[in-house]
């Protein structure tokens, strides 16, 4: 694992530390950090929920709305095209669940990721038509399926889309796009795409209500049924949590999430072994996203759709443990691929570069993805896994800050069948006689931008604390700030020079490191190193830790539990 370049925020001004009131000195230095200098503004961070945006804002959602309405109320056959992930798949049973309440005549449509690949593929399409399917709306991709779109049209398809991916070059001609992302459109560009979705749906029902002139009550209670799915899509698809409206979408999602209303939702909630209740972003982030990710890595993500919109906790719980057996079998998988992969990169020389590439004809192309991101983490360079296939290839893309992964495909076009994604994230498809080009083009771009920088990945620190401040009534004060996540971590805090009372690794191969730490006159802590495992047969006796505080919940007894992010030696050992 890499090192880290720890950066700790300055201190509040005493002057406005004063105007804080009512919270502690802690707090306040968080709020600070994030960029919230008035009391005012902490205020509205922390405490707004409405959800007032107008969805019909948004480009095209005039056009969208009509579309729709004629074909719910011409019978028409719509078909929901989603993605295989988390948002895609939320963002399908979003739209099928208001289209059903709407008395629409709709299906589902999730691509296989082996077999069709990401976004929309011509002979589904044709399928569709076949099957008398006029109207597609798709969710959480599109906006880059030009020739798709092209031939759905040429089918006799008309196609709304709705995404949140960065737009190419060009837009697709389809009846509607919505898409935040486009120059001309107003909208709030953070949304996942079951956020667009979300505002899709608002607008239908807004009409709805505005062309009956009726109550909006029941049209009110189904928008704020589906905020436990927008709550998960956002989330799993590390979308920033410090924007007001990711924050309240979020916020509100969970609330309703904690309800367990949705048998889907207590299924999977059993499975992580959390109770309704206590659920945070955290546990969308590392215990439902992950199972629904793993159906469409592995498998079809129809079973997570399936999951999602069960009728019953019955049928839900079925479907609830398969996602629970691919999941075990995505993180074994997952390994192995790691370790084969970084092998063949220290062998033959390419971490010493400023992008990782490599082709294995052995990785499930569900994993390539994760693969990349653990691979990005290790050596904090940008990383592309290809899933090698007989004449085409398909990978993933992680990548850093320092270097934005779609603009580098962008600049690549040529040599990909198709491509999209976000700054740290993409994808692509590409024929295998384009590889070896595709490999030199990107690592010259790489080799371009970040050569002579000094890449180390940033551990941003809120402040330092000795032991002694850390308590269950401050974890209490810092609930606050949840949902924690993407733009919003989890204060990270720093306390020096702590004895080592005990050391060991758990988990799969010791990847995890387990601690016992103590300073002068206080009680030992118990903390968890997720991945830091390696440091166990050098362990100093001292240690820096900077670490998230947490509540470690075991047979009925609730602990304060530090999660290490990191752990230095103390650079001047302990007299």
């Amino acid at each position: 694992m890499i090192s880290k370049r720890w950066t700790i925020a300055p201190a509040v001004p005493r002057a406005l530390l004063a105007k804080y009131q009512g919270i502690s000195p802690i707090l306040a230095q968080i709020l600070y950090n994030r960029g919230l200098q008035t009391p005012e503004e902490a205020h509205h961070f922390l405490y707004d929920r409405e959800i007032n945006t107008d969805p019909f804002a948004y480009k095209d959602m005039e056009k969208a709305v009509e579309r729709i309405t004629t074909a719910i109320k011409q019978h028409e056959k719509i078909a929901v095209y989603g993605d295989f992930d988390a948002d895609g798949v939320t963002s399908t049973t979003l739209m099928m669940q208001a289209l059903n309440a709407l008395k629409a005549d709709a299906i589902a449509y999730i691509p296989h990721r082996v077999d069709e690949g990401y976004g929309l593929n011509s002979p589904a399409l044709y399928e569709l038509a076949s099957q008398g399917v006029k109207l597609v709306i798709t969710v959480d991709c599109g906006i880059r399926s030009v020739q798709e779109v092209a031939d759905g049209k040429a089918a006799g398809l008309d196609i709304v889309i709705t995404d949140h991916h960065s737009v190419g070059p060009e837009i697709p001609e389809a009846d509607a796009v919505v898409n935040p992302q486009q120059e001309d459109c107003p909208g709030d560009t953070s949304l996942a795409g079951v956020g667009v979705a979300f505002m899709v749906v608002r607008a239908l029902l807004l009409d709805g209500w505005r062309r009956n002139g009726g109550s909006f009550a029941p049209y009110k209670t189904l928008v704020d049924d589906l905020l436990d799915l927008v709550a998960i899509g956002t989330v799993a698809d590390i979308m920033p949590l410090n924007t007001p409206m990711n924050r309240n979408l979020v916020r509100r999602g969970l609330e309703v999430l904690n309800t367990a209303q949705r048998p889907g939702i207590q299924a999977l909630l059993e499975v992580a072994g959390v109770k309704p209740g206590q659920a945070t972003a955290m546990t969308i982030g590392f215990g439902l996203g992950p199972r629904i990710n793993a159906a469409g890595r592995l498998d079809s993500a129809l079973t997570a759709y399936k999951v999602l919109s069960a009728p019953t906790l019955k049928q839900a719980r079925i479907y609830a443990e398969e996602l629970q057996h691919l999941n075990s079998e995505r993180q074994t998988l997952t390994r192995d691929a790691q370790r084969r992969i970084q092998a063949y990169i220290e062998d033959s020389g390419l971490g010493e570069g400023n992008l990782l590439f490599a082709a294995d004809n052995a990785v499930s192309p569900g994993i390539v993805g994760l693969v990349a991101g653990r691979l990005t983490e290790s050596y904090y360079r940008p990383a592309v896994v290809l899933d090698q296939g007989d004449t085409e290839s398909h990978a993933s893309c992680r990548s850093i800050p320092e270097f934005h992964i779609t603009h580098a495909l962008d600049a690549c076009a040529e040599l990909l069948v198709r491509h999209g994604g976000h700054a740290a994230a993409a994808g692509f498809t590409i024929l295998n006689e384009n590889i070896d080009r595709l490999q030199s083009r990107l690592m010259e771009m790489a080799e371009a931008e970040l050569a002579g920088r000094e890449l180390l990945p940033e551990l941003a620190i809120d402040m330092e604390l000795s032991m002694r401040q850390l308590s269950m009534a401050l974890i209490e004060e810092l609930s606050v700030l949840e949902p924690t996540g993407n733009g919003n971590e989890q204060p990270i805090f720093l306390t020096r020079n702590v004895r080592v009372v005990e050391s060991r690794t758990v988990g799969a191969d010791g990847q995890h490191l387990k601690l016992r730490v103590a300073a002068d006159n206080e009680p030992p802590i118990d903390c968890i190193g997720f991945r830091l495992g390696h440091w166990n047969d050098n362990m100093p006796d001292y240690l820096d830790v900077a670490y998230c505080l947490e509540v470690n919940e075991w047979h009925g007894r609730r602990n304060l539990q530090l999660n290490l992010k990191d752990v230095q030696p103390v650079k001047v050992a302990k007299a």
